[in-house]
C-alpha cells in the first residue's frame, strides 16, 4: 500500500529520490566517464527483491520488463499501478561477467519487476527514465554467497548502477497484529529488539553476525522468520565500501510484526 499512499515512508522516498544523480545525455553516452565511488551519475538501477527466489542466480534482460503484480486481496488502484521503466540485455550482460567469478549468473526474460521493486521506485524514482532490472536470489546459496556477490558488484557502483536491496529487516508476517495497522510505530517487544540488534550490526558493520543470523538472540528469529525478506540486507552489505558510514530513515514499525527501517550507503 506504501506504493500508492502519501505517507512518512513514501515521503522519504521521494526526498532521497531528489539526491540521484540525473541520467547524461545520449549524446554524451560515448564520452562516458566513471566516477570516483559515491557520486556517479545514474545509469540503471539493480533491485534485489524479496520476492524473487531462483535456483541460482538470474539477472533480468528484458528490453521491456513488465510490472508484476504478485499479490493479492488488495484495492483495484494498486493493480493498476504500472512502472514503465526501460530494462536493459546489455547491462544485463555486464552484471553476468562481473559475477563470473562469484556466481553462475543466468539471464532471464521470464520475470519483470515485482512490488518489492516498483513499490518503491514510484517514489523514489518516478520518472521511470533510466533501466531497471532485478537480480535474484538464490535460494540454494550460503549468506556468504550473497555477500560475496554484493562485494563482487561494488565495481558497477562506481560505473553508474544504483543497487537497492528491498525486504524488511522484521517481517512476520503470522505475528501482525492486523487491527493495529495504523498505530503509528506500534511494535511488539520482540520486533523493537530484533530491529535494534540487526540496526547495530549494521552501523558497526559485523557482517559475519549478520550472516549468522540463526546464531543471535530469540527476536531476531522471529523477525527473520522466512530469510527472503531478510537477505537482500546481506547483498547490500556486501556491496558497501569499508569506509561508508551507514545512513538509516524510515525507522518505524508497523503492525507490531514489521519494520521499515531502511539504510543508505553512498
Amino acid at each position: 500500500m506504501n506504493a500508492i499512499e502519501n505517507n512518512p515512508f513514501s515521503a522519504t522516498w521521494r526526498r532521497m529520490g531528489e539526491t540521484l544523480t540525473r541520467p547524461p545525455l545520449p549524446a554524451k553516452m560515448a564520452s562516458y566517464q566513471p566516477a570516483s565511488h559515491g557520486h556517479p551519475v545514474l545509469r540503471a538501477i539493480v533491485c534485489i527483491s524479496a520476492h524473487w527466489l531462483t535456483r541460482g542466480t538470474q539477472v533480468t534482460a528484458n528490453e521491456r520488463p513488465k510490472t508484476i503484480h504478485d499479490f493479492g486481496g488488495f484495492p483495484r488502484a494498486l493493480y493498476e499501478v504500472q512502472y514503465p521503466a526501460p530494462g536493459s540485455p546489455s547491462i544485463a550482460r555486464e552484471i553476468q561477467q562481473t559475477l563470473k567469478s562469484t556466481a553462475a549468473t543466468m539471464l532471464s526474460e521470464d520475470w519483470g519487476l515485482d512490488h518489492g521493486t516498483w513499490s518503491i521506485l514510484v517514489h523514489l524514482h518516478k520518472s521511470a527514465d533510466v533501466p531497471v532490472l532485478q537480480l535474484s536470489i538464490d535460494a540454494t546459496a550460503t549468506a556468504e554467497t550473497f555477500v560475496k556477490i554484493g562485494t563482487a558488484l561494488r565495481p558497477l557502483r562506481d560505473n553508474g548502477i544504483l543497487f537497492i536491496g528491498s525486504g524488511n529487516i522484521v517481517h512476520n508476517l503470522g505475528l501482525v497484529d492486523w487491527n493495529r495497522l495504523n498505530d503509528i510505530n506500534f511494535a511488539h517487544d520482540w520486533a523493537r529488539e530484533a530491529d535494534k540488534i540487526i540496526s547495530s550490526l549494521v552501523e558497526t558493520k559485523n557482517v559475519k553476525s549478520l550472516s549468522q543470523w540463526n546464531k543471535l538472540p530469540h527476536s531476531v528469529q522471529l523477525a527473520v522468520n522466512s530469510a527472503e525478506h531478510y537477505i537482500p540486507l546481506l547483498y547490500i552489505m556486501g556491496l558497501s565500501y569499508p569506509e561508508e558510514k551507514a545512513q538509516f530513515f524510515n525507522q518505524s514499525a508497523v503492525g507490531g510484526a514489521l519494520t521499515m527501517t531502511s539504510v543508505r550507503f553512498g
